[in-house]
């Protein structure tokens, strides 16, 4: 019997447990923040010493967070599983690879990444940005800005995305809100394409009601018991449909 074919998302909660703030809520990252003047495109442009100055905390901050049990469950899901494996993940931060993921798509970004926007290019960036920053590859200033997804711009590698949804056999969802699109949409997808689907979170979802599992808790005690349970029954033949 052929493995299973897994995709699996994250969000924002499974981090929160290192010490990674949520976006929304009482303590949410956008508590007492206007988004618009940090995180959008028109945002950078008008005053892009203060989006500087929050993406600066934001990447000390991802840098010295330590990933969590969580983290390290999906990294063993996927050395552990024998079927195809894909880890799609919102967050910015680099907790996965930290804890060995390998097959994993940032569709926001990374806060490690920089890009020019003067000539495109991206590099490796894990220090402080200014407005005096010269871009390594044309030698400009002025036009280094973090390699993140902000609000009005695209989501990363939705093609490949896409793809994994509709060929895998079960769905993954862990730590996020499911409000914010196209991540919110692919349960549906999965399902569409008689994939089992799975939420993992601290709370329901705006889209729960789509799953046809649910373990609600820690994602440090949610994530690594699911997925004793998910390879446990692999080994004798049988995956959680």
């Amino acid at each position: 019997m052929k493995p299973p074919s897994i995709v699996v998302l994250t969000g924002a909660g499974i981090s929160a447990e290192s010490g990674l703030g949520t976006f929304r809520g009482p303590d949410g990252l956008w508590n007492g923040i206007d988004y618009r003047e940090v995180s959008t495109p028109a945002g950078f442009a008008r005053n892009p010493a203060k989006v500087h100055e929050f993406y600066n905390m934001r990447r000390r901050n991802g840098l010295a967070a330590q990933a969590n049990a969580a983290h390290v469950a999906l990294a063993r899901l996927e050395q552990e599983h024998d079927g195809d494996f894909l880890l799609v993940t919102q967050n910015v931060d680099r907790l996965h690879e930290q804890a060995g993921s390998k097959r994993i798509l940032h569709m926001h970004g990374d806060l490690g990444r920089v890009r020019c926007t003067e000539c495109d290019a991206e590099h490796e960036w894990l220090t402080d940005l200014s407005t005096d920053t010269v871009c390594p590859s044309c030698g400009r200033s002025g036009g280094m800005r973090p390699a993140i997804v902000w609000f009005t711009e695209m989501p990363l590698y939705l093609n490949e995305i896409g793809t994994a949804l509709k060929n895998c056999d079960l769905f993954i969802s862990i730590g996020t809100s499911g409000n914010v699109s196209p991540a919110s949409y692919f349960v549906a997808e999965a399902k569409r394409h008689k994939a089992a689907t799975v939420e993992l979170n601290l709370e329901p979802s705006e889209g729960a009601t789509l799953f046809g599992d649910a373990r609600y808790g820690k994602a440090t005690e949610i994530v690594p018991a699911f997925v004793d349970e998910f390879l446990a029954k692999t080994a004798k033949g049988s995956a959680p449909t």
